[in-house]
């Protein structure tokens, strides 16, 4: 099952470049001139959303032009537009309406998050490498400006708390997309995630909080929580706290790390039985079916999700 992406709101194009957006500020550029923004964080899949939106572009053309910052040999990267790029290629197009800006690394990496965090649904992990990304960007920026300004030099930088030049970045960058400095630290964590815990992330399978907790340990020990998990199904905030309270947990062997993880799982009972009330199925199924034919129709969801946790197990 797809991950389904938080909704969010931000500030328009207009707003982003500082200028309203006219027609005559837009160029017709070469799809094959425009490369996508390196180590994007925002995802380009082939769904249901982008089957409409190659649609609306076969009918309708490119309404929003894309942003695009020129290069040295003539292409550019894109900054905001990745979803109607792709789409406008499958749709057939050779061109598509650009707004070009030339923009430095960093301020390039800000206008990309800030314009592409304005889409309606957006999954954790895009936002914590978004969040990550324009953090890193602004306190690159903010250690030149001081430089320029001869406001501070290297020794005043090494005087300064750093965890209060952290804090101080991580509250400005969350003001601009209504979190708290604390909020963005957590999403930040979850960037230290395996690939496999941050999917589980995405698809609402592991609570934010519980993940973040789990990002401060290794690699290998989030790649045996995982495995734990796929074996037994649990994951819970008492074995990530049994964890946490082992001393040289980095040399534990993995049949040691099992054992803990499953000192407190909870006890599975033998003997016990799952109903359903009519009323409860009635939100998932029409009135007009039958007992057996939901009854049915559950077996199969059954069988194709053990067919797909064997087929991960491989």
């Amino acid at each position: 099952m797809a991950a389904k992406r938080e909704k969010i709101h931000f500030e328009t194009v207009e707003e982003l470049l500082g200028a309203p957006v006219t027609k005559d500020a837009t160029t017709e550029i070469r799809i094959d001139q425009i490369y996508p923004f390196e180590n994007h964080p925002f995802k380009v899949v082939d769904d249901d959303k982008m089957s409409d939106l190659v649609q609306s572009i076969r009918d309708n053309g490119v309404i929003v032009p894309v942003l695009v910052r020129p290069d040295d040999e003539g292409t550019y990267e894109m900054i905001s537009g990745h979803r109607r790029m792709h789409a406008a290629k499958l749709a057939g197009l050779a061109t598509i309406p650009a707004i070009i800006k030339p923009m430095t690394n960093d301020e390039a990496t800000i206008a990309m998050v800030d314009a592409n965090m304005q889409r309606e649904e957006i999954l954790p992990s895009e936002r914590a490498f978004s969040l990550k990304m324009k953090m890193d960007a602004m306190r690159r920026q903010g250690y030149r400006a001081d430089l320029e300004n001869g406001t501070c030099g290297s020794e005043c930088h090494k005087s300064e708390d750093a965890d209060t030049l952290n804090k101080k970045t991580r509250e400005e960058v969350g003001e601009s997309f209504g979190l708290k400095g604390r909020q963005v630290q957590n999403y930040i964590r979850l960037t230290e995630l395996i690939p496999e815990l941050l999917d589980m992330v995405d698809n609402k399978h592991l609570a934010i909080t519980l993940a973040v907790e789990i990002s401060y340990f290794s690699k290998e020990i989030q790649h045996a929580i995982y495995v734990n998990y796929k074996e037994t199904g649990a994951m819970t905030k008492e074995q990530i706290q049994v964890l946490k309270n082992q001393t040289n947990l980095e040399n534990a062997t993995e049949y040691t790390l099992k054992q803990l993880l499953n000192s407190v799982q909870p006890e599975i009972k033998e003997a016990g039985r799952i109903s359903f009330t009519r009323k409860k199925l009635d939100q998932y199924f029409p009135k007009n079916y039958t007992m057996q034919k939901r009854q049915e129709i559950i077996f199969s969801l059954l069988d194709d999700w053990k067919n797909r946790r064997e087929g991960a197990d491989v």
